[in-house]
Order: C-alpha cells, then structure tokens, then sequence
C-alpha cells in the first residue's frame, strides 16, 4: 500500500540511526582467551590508489594478461578525496559497449571484478615484484541479474481466443508458466567507503558485517568496496537476448560516507532466517520502486509532510482498531445499526482475499487481509446469535451452525429499515451486477470460470462497494439519529481516508484507487451532515444501549415526589399526629 510503502522510509532512517550508535561493546576475551583488539583501516586517508576493473564470464577471474577483459584503468586515485573529478565531488565515469558472448545470450552470467591497490602495485598475484597482499582490494559481482517473467494463460471463456503475444505462448509452452530470463541494466556505481572505524571483529553488527573483511594475518580490515544499484529501478532492466549484440554499461567510482553507507547496506539486507519464498523477494523490489521515485521526484518538504503523516496514519489505524473492537464489545443493543451491512462486509473481505491468493499477491497483503476477515466474522458473532445444532448434524457428523437475529435487532424498528434500505439497494444493485458481469465476460481475458467469477466479483465491490454504506445512511435518516454509530472509530478512519488522499497524488497509482478515496470523502461528509442535523437528545439511547438520563435519580425522585404529595394530602388530623 501506499501508506505501507512510505513508512519504510522511516524505518530505514531508524535503523541507519541505531547502526550509528557503533559496534556493540565487544566480548574482551575470545573463547580461546586470545584479547579481541581494535583494527584499523589497511588504506590509510589520502592514499593513492589504482582501479582495475575486469569483466569476465569467470566467477573467479585469473586472466589479467587478457588485455580484452581489462574494462577500466583509473591511475592516482586518492582515498577519502571529494573534491576532485569532473564534478568536484570526487566521482569518475567510465562509459563503454561490451561484446555479448553467445552463452551470456542464453542466460549466462557476466562478472565484473573491481581491485583497488596502492598506487605502483598490480592486482596479479603471479607478478612477485609488483604483488602485495594488504595493498589490494578486490570484490566481485555478477552484472546481469536473473528475473521471473510469468506467462498467465488467460483467454475470452466465451470465444476461446487471446490478445496474448504468439511469441511468448510459443515460449510458454516451451519452458512453462514461468521463465527466468537474464536482465541487464548499464548503470552500476562503485563505491569506496571512507571510513576509518577501530572496527572489532566478530563484533561488527549486520549487514554491515558482511562487508567488512578483515585480513587474518594482520587482524586490520580492508577498504570497503560497496557495489551501489540502489537507484536502478526494476522497470528499467531488459532482458538479454538473441537480438542483443552489445550492452552498454556506465561505471561510476564515487566515495560515499559511513552513515549513507549503513542506510544503503540496511535498505537491501535479506533476513538470513527469513521463510519467505524468493519471488516475494522480486516483489519487494518492485514495490521499492515506488518509494525510489517518490524519493526522486517529490518536493523535499512534500516528502518530509508524508513521513510524519504516513506515522499519524499508523497510530489512528491502531485507534480506529481498537475502538472497533471496544464499540462490539460493550454494544448492548442493536438499535439502528445495520446488520446486513456487516455480512455484507464479510463477503466482502471474502472476496477480496480469494481474489488475492488467486493472483498471487505479497504475501503481507494475504496475511494482512485474512486478519481482517477474521474481525468481520468476529463481529457476526457480535450482531447475530450463532449456536451450534447438534442434533442436525451435516452427514451425520458435523454440527450445523444456526444463525438467528438477537432480540434487541427484532424487536427494534431497525430491522424494518434495514430490510427496507437493501430492497431499494438491489434494484439498483442487481442490474449493475449484471451488466458488470456481461462486460466482464466479454470483453476481458481470464484463466477460468472460477477467475473470472472472483475478477468480476472484486472488480464489482471495487466499483460500487461504496453503495453498501448507504444502508446505514439510509437507517440513520428514518431514525433521525446517529447515536448510535461508533462515532471515533468512524472519525480515525475517516482522517485515514484524508492522508490516503494526500499518498494518493504522492504516489502514482492507478485511477480508481484516487475515485475511492474520494467516494469515502463523500460519504463520511454525509455522515457528519447527519450529525450536524440529528441534534443530540439526552433521551435517546446512545451506541452502548444506554442514555444520558440517569434514571435511577429520576425514580428516586419520583418517589420522594409521590410521598411529598401524600404527606400534603393527608387530613389535618392525620398531620398533626405525625
């Protein structure tokens, strides 16, 4: 969501902060009682580099008397320098096409290698003279990046054909549903980190700890090289093929400082406990892609106002959440609530969730769905009586659940206008179900019967799910009150509904997202219209059954009131006696 996606902007920022804190306190004695003492940086500051950089097929590059697989040579480099290069910010460019291997055109796999050493040495190790081990950094990455690309067979269930590609069902065929394909993208940055921490080993805390390497000789730990892609949106990777002759790529060197470093190690860290499958990985990234362009293209201030209100977001969701559960709680009648409302909402979420798990949403999205569907079918439990029968059982063996309205809904004429509100509500319900089902059989593609039932079902509720707030809208009306109602549940979610609004023109997003936003504006205006015109009457029963009458004083002082008057109609005689 859009909400969700903006927030980890802010957990980001909270995590580099805690990074910034330092190593923690290390343990002074290793199990074998040898001390564990701060290291030092092997590259002092100001120390005069070179950069080799070689692209080979090879994981582990060896092959540097090829003088074709020498990509980039950069002498005179100076170590923690900002202020040098084309820029004056200390960076350097290097742009060139490589020649495309017939192996890497079939998914193989293409390795860059980065050595830095100290200026007048070489990165072989076979040169003896020139070689020197704590003089050269080297670290390696694959350069292309291996995708999924799902291919859904979808067709018109009535005519049986496919707007799809013939190329790609061919392909489909071939190598099933699901293809995993090479992608490249030309721009990569090379990052050496200035930082001189007294990093302590074994106490480095991750991920930052899978970058720093510490020499085993010396105990000191080498420059970090940090292979920096943050910015290379999803979007704009291609796949490698057949077609392909030569791939551009654009290396760029640049210092970068410990904090941006922390915040950037932090941002890509995989759990390495994490159970999550690897395609919700790719689909984390591409969900990335919408806080990186928000980051890019959004004013600074815009940005900073959409943090902190992504957090009030949080805080009123948890409210409107637990008033939610507060108000069905303690709810002792169901005057002037619509009961229908409620399992209409469950067939809703009903939907909704099947509908997910049919496209293979993120998995957090399922999970965060299914718990609403639980609160939903928590509530009928709240709204109706529901018993087991035991002695109808379901083939003999299962209970039959029995579901009856509760006195307090029968009794009430609550009941007659929620039946009234959904009689008038089909007539305009039921012909838009219709015609959206013939339009969806007709003109849009499906997998199958069963999804086209749970597309046409969502993308329904989607549309006109705001017709279903009427009813209650309808009922407040002909009660002429709206005590009733849960009225700070309504308002948190009424303020998320405005801060929706605000993600809504931050982020892009599609269309009909921004028409419900707007529809929920309009009818919770409706609902504060209501209150404003339904004046608050301290007889009339309020959300919890009760009033604002405390009706044991009123009987208390009926009664003093009755024994005054007695006393006042009795004879004289009688008064004097007393």
């Amino acid at each position: 969501t859009p909400k969700s996606t903006i927030f980890l902007i802010f957990i980001i920022w909270a995590i580099s902060s805690w990074f910034r804190r330092g190593p923690s306190t290390p343990d002074p004695n290793t199990p074998a009682g040898a001390p564990r003492v701060p290291s030092r940086n092997l590259f002092p500051k100001n120390t005069l580099m070179d950069l080799y950089v070689y692209v080979s097929q090879e994981e582990v590059f060896s092959d540097f008397n090829n003088t074709e697989t020498l990509f980039w040579f950069h002498r005179d480099l100076v170590y923690g320098d900002w202020n040098t290069g084309e820029g004056e910010d200390g960076c350097y460019q290097h742009d060139k096409e490589l020649d495309i291997p017939e192996s890497v055109q079939h998914n193989g796999s293409l390795y860059i290698h980065i050595y830095f050493t100290k200026s007048g040495f070489h990165p072989d190790p076979k040169r003896k003279g020139q070689y020197r081990r704590l003089s050269t950094v080297h670290s390696t990455r694959m350069l292309n990046k291996f995708k999924r690309r799902k291919f859904l067979k979808t067709k018109n269930l009535l005519t049986g054909e496919t707007e799809a590609d013939p190329e790609m069902i061919k392909r489909a065929e071939s190598h099933g549903p699901v293809e995993i394909i090479s992608h490249w993208h030309p721009n990569l940055t090379i990052n050496m980190v200035d930082d001189h921490t007294a990093w302590v080993k074994g106490s480095v805390p991750p991920p930052l700890d899978q970058y720093v390497k510490f020499d085993a000789v010396s105990g000191d730990y080498y420059p970090i090289v940090y292979f920096n892609d943050y910015w290379n949106l999803q979007k704009d990777y291609y796949p490698i093929n057949d077609t392909l002759t030569k791939l551009p790529l654009r290396l760029t060197y640049c210092p970068l400082s410990l904090w941006r470093w922390q915040l950037y190690a932090a941002q890509n860290a995989r759990s390495p406990w994490n159970f999550l499958p690897e395609d919700t990985y790719e689909q984390s990234d591409e969900d990335q892609d919408s806080v990186k362009v928000a980051l890019l293209e959004t004013n600074p201030y815009l940005l900073g106002l959409t943090i902190i209100v992504s957090i009030v977001h949080s805080i009123f969701e948890f409210l409107a959440f637990k008033n939610d559960i507060q108000f069905w709680n303690s709810r002792q009648s169901l005057e002037g609530l619509s009961v229908r409302s409620i399992i209409f909402g469950v067939f809703q979420s009903l939907v909704v969730l099947l509908y997910i798990l049919d496209n293979e949403t993120n998995f957090v999205v399922q999970v965060s769905v299914f718990i609403g569907l639980l609160i939903d079918l928590w509530k009928i439990t709240k709204v109706m009586d529901v018993k087991f029968d035991r002695e109808n059982k379901i083939a003999g063996i299962i209970p039959r659940l029995v579901f009856s309205d509760k006195s307090t809904y029968v009794e009430s004429s609550t009941k007659i206008y929620d039946d009234m509100a959904f009689r008038y509500l089909s007539w305009l319900l039921y012909p838009l179900f219709g015609c959206y089902a013939i339009y969806s059989l007709l003109y849009v593609e499906h997998k199958g019967w069963y999804s086209w039932i749970l597309s046409m079902l969502y993308g329904f509720l989607l549309t006109f799910g705001f017709i279903t707030m009427t009813p209650q809208l309808f009922i407040n009306y002909k009660m002429k009150s709206v005590a009733h109602l849960p009225w700070r549940m309504l308002t948190y979610k009424a303020l998320n509904t405005f801060i929706d609004d605000l993600f809504a023109f931050v982020i892009k997003m599609p269309m009909m997202y921004r028409i419900g936003c707007l529809r929920d504006d309009v009818v919770f205006f409706i609902y504060l219209y209501q209150r404003w015109i339904y004046r608050v009457d301290p007889n009339r029963v309020n959300e919890y059954g009760t009033s604002g009458v405390d009706h044991s004083q009123n009987n208390t002082a009926d009664t003093a009131a009755a024994t005054t008057a007695a006393i006042t109609n009795k004879p004289e005689g009688e008064k004097k006696n007393d």
